[in-house]
Parts: structure tokens; C-alpha cells; sequence
């Protein structure tokens, strides 16, 4: 029999998270769900997104008794008294931009990461609340089409900008063909009440288009040019250059975190009145404890300590310093996952480094290269893990440190940007000064050797992660819009 899993408000009408049903497809399944839980169950229905295994589906899909059907009401993680389900709906109009990686890209992939999953599901809680989204991305392939409906009020439009194959180091030599190929799409749609870009390239299309439109902008960086430059990672100027122009600008600057809004003002001399914080948040749906022994047992890995990390495979993420941590660990026995990819040539160059790295561990000591996985395998993962490992050299907010916690898994971070406001020391995870490999494998060894200690870690982190939903992040960016919409336009500084 299939199984039938139920969130918030949803679950709420029937009582319970879960129901075995005798069903070939997912309709006979929630035909059966509707006939047991009655008439308000029923009306709900038509609203939720409909999941099998993790994966977006229809009522006419097969499903066998190995799989999990999912229903979720239109705000992720919400409740019946939650405040986003009885926010108002705006209808506004919102302009995202995202020229450089696409909601469509699979996490881990190229420059896709944390932005990837931000983008999707902001736009997705926004149009539940029912606002329209039109994400613009620059075409990297010729075989994409020109637009996609992602769901109900979110669409993704492929903007013609240079050549399909460029490296992300050469698109700012394009930002301005992104900007006319946005430009003229705009002519032929309903106005747009708000620009939202993301990331500084995003940001000079949508410092232009404010210009040109007169429409507020609204700017999430992801991450900054003088944070990774004092974390040395030397940036561009016209990265330095640009990032200025745009917060001097931006009518809203969003911040992930508290540290975030802090390297705003201080490196950026940023109007703190225009920096908000915005958390980000998790699918609790998919991101969620499990059972680690038939985690492992599904993946194949073996039973005993495991260590994940998962990330971009460059520099910045620190998967090195993953590594060396496996090495100066205590356990004779234990694996390391790393699930992620690399991207161009120096991601190729560090993907080859740190593999030759694996290679000389010692011989029980292994290091498992996974490439990218979707959520719902991705979840998986987490829940096999006993303890996920965060060696950021810079990190905004801590998207993976965030997931890791939903499914109840502890965390050992850098202590750095955005993750020292998430993870909590020696609450909900530890926090490591530096990239000293014997530091981490000290709080490694600590505890795999302190089962107690380690699930209080975990149930401090569950609960703390059950704060941070998309439908809460969307609603404060829906606030802010609307904020901005009655003031007068900021002049470039």
C-alpha cells in the first residue's frame, strides 16, 4: 500500500500526518484520503501541490506500495492559525531577476546552489499568496524555450544575452543585453509593481531597469564581493564597483542573516533603514527526522560513522577541509559523502586536488563522491548522516546547515557570515573557529563519543528549524514590497 503523508493545514483537518492506501494512482489515493476525512479535507485539496517520492505530480501517475505520496497546502510548513495562510493577496506583480543559474538548475551543479533553491521557493510561496512571478534568466542552452509555467503565477522566461556556453566570470560583458531582452519582454506583459534582483549581476540589470521603469528595487545578493575578498578570495573591482552602486540604490536591501545586514553597513556603508533581514527558509515537507539505519541501508552505505558534506565542490565550501577532518578523526572506521559537482576550470582543478586528497587517506577511512541529488534523495543523505559538516570559508545564511537540522542532524560549522546567527553553539550544532582539520575532528570525535549530547543537539536543532518556513520568508518580502511601494523612489547615492 502507498503511503499518503499530510502537512499543516491539511493534516490538521484529518488528524493525522500519514494514511496506508490501496491505490493504483495518486487520484484513487486522494479520492480515498477525501472519503474518509470529509468535506473541508476535500475543498482543501484543490490547492495543494501534489509530491510522489519528492518529485511535482499529476492524479493520473502510477504509484506501488513503495511510494510516498505527498500533499502540501499552498503555504509549506504553515498551520490553520498560521499567520501566511490568512495573509492578504496583493496581486502584485514581481520581476525577479536571476541572470546567471536558473530555479530550474539542479542544486550543486554548476554555479547552482542555495540561490537555485531561494529563488524557486519564494516565487512559489509568493504565488500562493497570490502574487505573479515572472523570473528572468539568461538562456545558456539553445534548446530551452523562450517560457515555462513552474506552477500557477510563476514563470520562468529565457532571455536571449551572448553566447549559450559562457562562464559566469564572463557575464558581466552581457548585463546589458540581459537588460534589453528584459526590457522588451516587460512591453508585452501586465506592469510590474516590483524588481526583485539577486545576486550583483542581477543587480545592474535591475538598477537599470528601476531607472527606465521608475519601479522600486528590491536586491539579494546571495553573497558579497568584499566579504569573499577579505576571506581571500579575490574579486573583481567591477564586482566591488558595482555592489556599491546597486545598495546605493537599492530601495531594499535584503539580508539573510544578522551578519549579513552587519557586512552591509560596515563594508558597504549601507543605510541600515533600507538593509532588512529576511531569513531564509526549509521545506519541512521533504526535509524532516527519519530513521538513519534504514537511511544507510537505502543508500548502501555502510554502518558505521558517517560524515556529509554537501556543497558546490570549490574553495569557498571548504570540502578540503572536509576531508582532513576525516583524516585526524579518532575512528578508524568511517566514510565521508560529499555530494556535490564542480564547475569550469578551477573547479575542475580543485575537484582533481581534493580527490588526490581522498586518495591517500588511510585505507579504512573512505570518501564517497556523490554528484548533485534532488531533495527528496538528498534528504535521504542528511538522515544517513550522523553528523553534516559545514567548513564554509564565507556563507551568507547556511541553506545546508539549515536542512541538516530539519532532519534532525548536528551540524559542525565555520563559525563564519550567516552561520553564526543559525547554529547555535553547543545547542543546536558547534561552531569551529577557523579551518583547523584537528579543531573539527575534535568536535567530531566528541560527539560520536557522546550519543546524549548528540541528540539534544539534534532535537534543539529540529526545533529550531521548524521556525524557518518559505511561506514566512515570502510573507516579510511580501511586507516589504509593499512598504516600498508607498514611499517615495531612493536616489543613486
Amino acid at each position: 500500500m502507498a503511503t499518503l503523508r499530510l502537512f499543516a493545514s491539511i493534516r490538521e483537518i484529518a488528524g493525522t500526518n500519514s494514511l496506508e492506501v490501496d491505490a493504483n494512482n495518486v487520484g484513487d489515493a486522494i479520492t480515498e484520503a477525501c472519503a474518509r476525512y470529509g468535506d473541508d479535507f476535500a475543498a482543501l485539496v484543490p490547492s495543494c501541490r501534489i509530491w510522489v517520492n519528492g518529485n511535482p505530480a499529476e492524479l493520473t501517475d502510477s504509484v506501488t506500495s513503495q511510494d510516498e505520496i505527498a500533499l502540501l497546502p499552498p503555504v509549506s510548513g504553515g498551520s490553520l492559525n498560521h499567520d501566511s495562510l490568512n495573509a492578504p493577496h496583493t496581486g502584485l506583480h514581481i520581476a525577479i531577476l536571476s541572470l546567471h543559474t536558473s530555479p530550474l538548475a539542479q542544486p550543486g551543479t554548476g554555479d547552482s546552489g542555495g540561490m537555485n533553491v531561494y529563488i524557486r521557493e519564494v516565487a512559489s510561496a509568493l504565488a500562493h499568496r497570490g502574487a505573479t512571478c515572472t523570473v528572468y534568466v539568461r538562456k545558456w542552452d539553445p534548446e530551452l524555450v523562450n517560457e515555462l509555467e513552474l506552477e500557477q503565477g510563476v514563470h520562468i522566461v529565457h532571455i536571449e544575452a551572448g553566447e549559450y556556453e559562457l562562464e559566469k566570470e564572463e557575464l558581466y560583458g552581457i548585463v546589458d543585453l540581459f537588460a534589453d531582452g528584459v526590457m522588451k519582454d516587460l512591453q508585452n506583459r501586465k506592469p510590474i509593481d516590483i524588481i526583485h534582483a539577486n545576486y550583483w549581476l542581477s543587480g545592474i540589470v535591475g538598477h537599470k531597469l528601476k531607472h527606465e521603469l521608475n519601479i522600486p528595487l528590491v536586491t539579494t545578493f546571495h553573497t558579497l564581493g568584499e566579504t569573499k575578498k577579505n576571506s581571500g578570495f579575490p574579486e573583481p573591482t567591477e564586482r566591488l564597483r558595482a555592489e556599491n552602486e546597486i545598495i546605493g540604490c537599492s530601495d531594499v536591501i535584503v539580508a539573510n542573516s544578522a551578519n549579513e545586514q552587519e557586512q552591509l553597513c560596515h563594508l558597504y556603508d549601507a543605510n541600515i533603514d533600507r538593509v532588512e533581514i529576511v531569513p531564509l527558509g526549509v521545506e519541512q515537507a521533504l526535509f524532516s527526522p527519519g530513521n538513519p539505519n534504514a537511511a544507510k541501508d537505502a543508500l548502501g552505505l555502510p554502518n558505521e560513522p558517517i560524515l556529509l558534506f554537501i556543497g558546490r565542490l570549490q574553495s569557498l565550501k571548504g570540502a578540503d577541509v572536509a576531508i582532513s577532518t576525516l583524516q585526524a578523526m579518532d575512528h578508524a572506521n568511517a566514510t565521508l559523502i560529499i555530494v556535490g559537482g564542480a564547475s569550469g576550470q578551477e573547479g575542475s582543478y580543485y575537484e582533481s586536488e581534493i580527490r588526490d586528497l581522498a586518495n591517500n587517506l588511510p585505507v579504512r577511512k573512505k570518501v564517497v563522491f556523490i554528484p548533485p541529488q534532488p531533495h527528496h534523495i538528498l534528504s535521504s543523505y542528511y538522515r544517513a548522516a550522523d553528523i553534516v559538516i559545514v567548513p564554509s570559508r564565507s556563507e551568507s545564511f547556511g541553506l545546508v546547515a539549515l536542512e541538516a537540522a530539519a532532519c534532525g542532524v548536528p551540524v559542525i560549522a565555520s563559525s563564519v557570515g550567516g552561520l553564526q546567527n543559525l547554529v547555535e553553539d553547543g545547542k543546536t550544532g558547534l561552531l569551529i573557529k577557523g579551518w583547523n582539520p584537528a579543531e573539527y575532528a575534535q568536535a567530531v570525535n566528541y560527539l560520536l563519543s557522546n550519543p546524549f549530547k548528540s541528540t539534544e543537539i539534534a532535537m534543539n536543532a529540529v526545533e529550531k528549524a521548524q521556525a524557518y518556513t518559505w511561506g514566512q520568508t515570502a510573507g516579510r518580502l511580501q511586507e516589504l514590497y509593499q512598504s516600498v511601494l508607498s514611499k517615495t523612489l531612493v536616489e543613486c547615492r
